[in-house]
């Protein structure tokens, strides 16, 4: 029996992923979730259904363990999420973000071809099916002015280490598919926000920052402008693509949901006010404080979904609102 390979699949969108899926539509698959534990995963996120999968703790980069993997498990799908994520850290040492995000994503990508290939584009008879999803980001494409959107045909222009290395990871994808026929398909996606994110992005860390009392801080003048994209609707795509999408091709997953730092992080405070008022009876927007600004800090992300609306016909459902009160929600039970 062949099974479905996630790695990076205890931390934030992985575990997500694999929790909707499991719940939803696999029951009948083997999932195998390949994760390194790391500061970023939690294999606590899985609880709800590690009945139901098989976890490996171990690292994409090494070969041994990841061709161990895909010769126990036969390994059919991969889905993969595995990265080093955070800009900051990836300023700091960038020797570890082109270790797990470039080198674990060749290693994956070497053993899938070994493993479903018996040379460029003759497939093994029992791996007909195979795929590989890289699972990427919009900041690959570097940084918009006001106007204009990234498409799948947009430049590839990384401005910080982290994008850097997934720009890198991208282009290896792509190759695998041109030179050998590996069945590969790529995404990229907004920012994401949602239940299990680490505490040291945006969103989390200004609710952990009001609840406690703390300065809020935002980078720059906070003018900063993201597209944001609930996790759910992210995993539902990531899925339609794994199902229906043209091999070789890539596909940008994005809300049309444009917000500046200023405007997310006092929409968060207006809702905080409601469901946890302050005892001094202010806004928790009073504790917002701007901090001197991220080296290399892109101004603006915003992408057309386009063509995962017309060809795979989907459409993010949540509303912002809607997701923003669940995940301040979500967010209030775990710091309080």
């Amino acid at each position: 029996m062949t099974a479905v390979l996630v790695t990076g699949g205890a931390g934030f969108i992985g575990a997500n992923f694999v929790k909707s899926r499991i719940l939803d539509r696999w029951d009948s698959r083997s999932v195998v979730v390949l994760d390194a534990l790391t500061y970023a995963g939690n294999k606590s996120h899985l609880e709800e259904v590690e009945d139901r999968i098989t976890f490996v703790q171990g690292d994409i980069a090494d070969l041994a363990v990841v061709r161990d993997v895909f010769d126990r498990y036969k390994i059919d799908q991969v889905v993969h999420f595995a990265a080093e994520s955070h800009v900051d850290n990836s300023i700091a040492d960038p020797g570890v973000f082109v270790r797990t995000n470039v080198v674990g994503t060749f290693v994956l990508l070497e053993t899938a071809r070994a493993f479903w290939m018996a040379a460029p584009f003759q497939v093994r008879p029992e791996f007909k099916s195979a795929r590989f999803l890289h699972v990427s980001t919009d900041e690959v494409y570097g940084t918009l002015a006001e106007s204009g959107t990234f498409t799948e045909s947009s430049p590839l222009a990384p401005n910080s280490p982290y994008s850097a290395t997934k720009a890198g990871s991208d282009l290896l994808v792509r190759s695998y598919f041109h030179t050998y026929g590996l069945n590969v398909v790529t995404t990229n996606c907004s920012n994401n926000y949602g239940p299990l994110q680490h505490d040291e992005k945006l969103i989390p860390t200004v609710i952990r920052s009001a609840l406690a009392g703390r300065s809020i801080p935002i980078y720059g003048s906070g003018e900063n402008i993201r597209d944001w994209l609930y996790v759910g609707d992210h995993c539902d795509a990531i899925q339609r693509v794994l199902d229906r999408g043209v091999a070789g091709q890539t596909y940008l997953i994005g809300s049309r949901n444009e917000w500046t730092n200023n405007r997310i992080v006092r929409a968060i405070c207006e809702i905080l006010d409601q469901r946890v008022p302050r005892d001094d009876g202010q806004s928790y927007a009073a504790q917002m404080t701007y901090v001197a600004d991220r080296p290399g800090h892109d101004l603006r992300y915003a992408i057309d979904p386009s063509k995962i609306e017309s060809e795979l016909n989907w459409k993010a459902p949540t509303s912002f609102a809607d997701g923003l009160q669940q995940t301040v929600d979500w967010y209030i039970r775990r710091y309080r």
